[in-house]
């Protein structure tokens, strides 16, 4: 595909980039190599928030060698701090990156992709996530795989979902780091030394020991007090380059049109329009990834920790403010194609469109703030990782560790394992970063869509019934698995594929879409089936009205109690 042609300045020529590794184009037109300004102002945010995170640990004090406190933070979050820690937890450093730099790339087809898919998701959770912080919350039940295995009686579908949160979070965890990487590249830090002719990345390897620090230290809580800071930067940073940027560019309309040009240059690989054919594929798309996005351990670990079923409520009201944010960020895209940012004839062309928005900023505003802008980015990366390690690290301890290795494990048990865990899935998600192409975790990243979109029927549809057969889901959890890896594969590694059966060709979907339909049928289907042959349905601890569990009477939440 070919690009825009590169923001050059005067007197310079393009190809002198190429032997400037770590140079960027400041505002001025100079070539920055390791901007010490920009260094400084994101060291000091840097360090600002790795305070905030040792800080926590004192916040809200609770026993930290409890796995309830440590990994949910007692269940103490109000509406304010949930809203923070959600939207920092769903909205990723990597989604700051990779939208507009999808909109820079391919358009607004591809780029705007995740504004109506998000819309989509909070009228779903606002029907299951209430009836999962209460039921969850009366029985103790720290992760989804506790409530499957409370609710179907069966420790195999636990196992199973316990497996499939961990499979997915991992590729998550390392684009997070990507987001991070990118950061440190912009600013002109060497990424890569070579140590007796071994490639080890000190920069990133020092922003995951710090992270790690803060997360073995604090628990749930260093997460939720950064995600305070990390937002407050983020909408500072938006707010300045949705008004900044345009005035410098003269206007959305210039804007809009140097998009439309592309469009007009690359027919076919630049666009907005959907054809009639692409219709299903991105319909499914959309649901299947907006029924995806609250089964991820990360997104639970955040519901549960909320203090009532009312601030669950309040949050799925409140977060699509989240959504509105990423459209306006979604068209810095457009702006660095007007600003003729070209990403491959930059120092970070390894980076290719993702580098856009860090050129862009960089291009675009003094060192100072685009100094600021870039730890924001960067910091945006440590909540959700760290949310995510403790997620991962919940389900580990509770659904592998203690029914298969422990069976008697105390709480302070529970969480030194769990703390360890955290750090073993982080510094398995750096060295999938650091030691793997870029390409190959975007490919894993898919795969977990598709892979924990197979957990619905456990999780969300027995929310609402336990009808189905323990084994006949746990058999429609294998298909599915099986088959959307398969259609993935078969579709050269796309997330959309074509089905054929028999003679008939159904139109393109999302694997994980048509894979879950697989997986929900014949758990339909064969539930009857064992039924007849004996395999009976396991005890449920749960009652109807576990569902509707509040912790808190009902009343008007205070300042106070919104910080709790």
């Amino acid at each position: 595909m070919s690009h825009q042609p590169g923001f050059s300045p005067p007197g310079l020529p393009e190809t002198s980039l190429t032997s400037r590794e770590n140079c960027v184009f400041s505002r001025k037109g100079k070539v920055v190599c390791m901007n010490w300004v920009a260094f400084i102002v994101f060291l000091i945010f840097f360090l600002l928030v790795t305070v905030v995170g040792f800080w926590a640990a004192r916040w809200r004090r609770g026993n930290l060698n409890e796995l309830n406190e440590w990994g949910l933070g007692g269940r103490r979050f109000g509406t304010l701090v949930t809203w923070f820690l959600l939207g920092g937890d769903l909205y990723t450093a990597y989604t700051f990156v990779a939208v507009p730099a999808a909109m820079f790339g391919l358009g607004a087809l591809s780029g705007w992709f995740a504004v109506p898919y998000t819309i989509l998701v909070y009228p779903i959770i606002y029907m299951v996530m209430p009836r999962l912080w209460s039921v969850c919350k009366e029985h103790g039940y720290m992760t989804s795989a506790d409530f499957v295995q409370g609710r179907f009686g069966s420790k195999p579908l636990a196992l199973a979902t316990a497996f499939t949160g961990i499979l997915a979070t991992m590729p998550y965890i390392a684009l997070q780091m990507f987001g991070i990487q990118i950061s440190l590249a912009a600013l002109g830090i060497p990424i890569s030394i070579n140590l007796g002719g071994f490639p080890l990345d000190i920069p990133l390897l020092i922003a995951f020991l710090i992270l790690a620090a803060y997360t073995y230290t604090s628990g749930l809580r260093a997460p939720a007090a950064i995600a305070l800071v990390k937002d407050l930067m983020i909408f500072i940073v938006l707010f300045a380059t949705i008004i900044y940027i345009p005035i410098h560019l003269g206007g959305f309309g210039h804007i809009f049109q140097a998009a439309q040009a592309k469009a007009a240059l690359h027919p076919g690989k630049f666009g907005a329009l959907l054809s009639s054919k692409q219709f299903p594929a991105y319909v499914t798309l959309a649901l299947g990834s907006a029924l995806a996005l609250f089964l991820y351990p990360h997104a639970v670990t955040g519901v549960l920790s909320s203090s009532s079923r009312k601030v669950v409520k309040r949050n799925t009201a409140l977060l699509p403010i989240y959504s509105l944010m990423l459209g306006f960020l979604a068209l810095l895209g457009f702006m660095a194609i007007a600003a003729k940012v070209n990403p491959l004839n930059s120092p970070l062309k390894a980076f290719g469109n993702n580098a856009a928005i860090p050129l862009l900023l960089i291009q675009q505003f003094p060192d100072w703030f685009w100094g600021f802008a870039l730890a924001a980015i960067a910091i945006g990366a440590l909540v959700p990782a760290a949310v995510m390690s403790i997620g991962a690290a919940n389900l580990f301890t509770r659904n592998i560790y203690k029914p298969y290795f422990h069976k008697n494990a105390s709480p302070a048990r529970e969480a030194s394992v769990a703390k360890i865990t955290s750090l073993v899935v982080k510094f398995g998600a750096l060295i999938f970063i650091v030691y793997l192409p870029t390409q190959y975790v975007l490919n894993f990243q898919l795969l977990g869509g598709i892979w924990i979109l197979q957990t619905l029927p456990a999780v969300f549809l027995g929310l609402y019934t336990r009808w189905f057969n323990r084994w006949a889901l746990l058999v429609g959890w294998i298909v599915g698995m099986v088959g959307g890896t398969w259609m993935f594969v078969a579709a050269n590694l796309s997330s959309v594929y074509a089905l054929h059966i028999g003679g008939f060709a159904l139109p393109a979907m999302y694997a994980a879409f048509s894979a879950v339909i697989a997986n929900l049928v014949l758990a339909i289907i064969l539930t009857p089936v064992f039924e007849v042959l004996g395999a009976k349905r396991g005890a449920d601890e749960t009652s109807p009205s576990d569902y509707q569990m509040e912790e808190v009477p009902e009343g008007p939440e205070t300042g106070a109690e919104a910080l709790a």
